[in-house]
């Protein structure tokens, strides 16, 4: 629940920024891709990681090589299944920490 209602601010942040979105919880057999988002021919990935205290690091830590590869992956599946042809591609991490959101844009 933490986590849904994490991606549903993250959804409502870049909806208010211009955003439209394209996708929530995108699944294939490989994984799943939290939001995607256009504005005009950019296309943004966004994993969105919400934590209550920062107890176990803050969110953005979770954010490894092996998950940023994994997105990379589930995005290029992504784009070939869509007729979406962007201009450029975007990775964003979204950080939730408590009632803090905070949007890392090209984070990878």
């Amino acid at each position: 629940m933490l986590g849904a209602q994490g991606e549903a601010r993250t959804a409502d942040w870049y909806v208010a920024n211009g955003y439209e979105v394209l996708d929530r919880n995108w699944r294939c057999r490989d994984g799943e891709l939290d939001l995607v988002l256009r504005k005009n021919r950019t296309i943004v990935f966004c994993e969105v990681k919400t934590r209550s205290s920062d107890a176990f690091g803050v969110p953005a830590e979770a954010i490894t090589h092996e998950k940023r590869q994994r997105l990379r992956h589930l995005a290029a599946k992504w784009l070939d299944e869509s007729p979406v042809r962007p201009r450029q591609i975007r990775f964003d991490v979204a950080a939730i920490l408590g009632d803090d959101l905070e949007i890392i844009e090209g984070a990878f």
